[in-house]
């Protein structure tokens, strides 16, 4: 299933998106992390601001489905590792969305490039 258009949007123009992927037993969700998140080309990308360290991506790769919050919306997903040239659009794509934030460097970073996820919603 893919995000729709309108879902995109709503996306795209937040900045409240909270992760949650699954714990270890696949069927309860992690606590809620708040992270950035951008859309490229229809699809909702996340990177770990921490890199592969992060508690919220070891997680998400582990367990490859979860759950997000973001823009009054709830929904079930599933998350794959992403590698290769669309890093370059990502981070423009934070570019754009983050330009004034100090925390933008890091963002684009090997190290958060090398932990960069594609969230695709559920059938629901």
């Amino acid at each position: 299933m893919a995000w729709s258009n309108e879902e995109l949007g709503r996306i795209g123009g937040s900045d409240d998106l909270h992760i949650s992927p699954f714990r270890g037993d696949g069927s309860t969700l992690g606590t809620p992390t708040w992270i950035w998140s951008v859309v490229v080309d229809g699809e909702l990308y996340v990177r770990g601001y921490n890199g592969q360290a992060s508690r919220w991506y070891q997680a998400a790769v582990a367990q490859r489905a979860g759950r997000v919050s973001v823009a009054g919306m709830t929904r079930g997903v599933t998350f794959k590792t992403v590698e290769g040239p669309i890093n370059d659009t990502i981070d423009d794509a934070y570019r754009v969305k983050y330009a004034t934030s100090q925390y933008l460097k890091p963002m684009i970073s090997a190290r958060a490039r090398a932990a960069t996820i594609k969230i695709t919603p559920e059938n629901s």
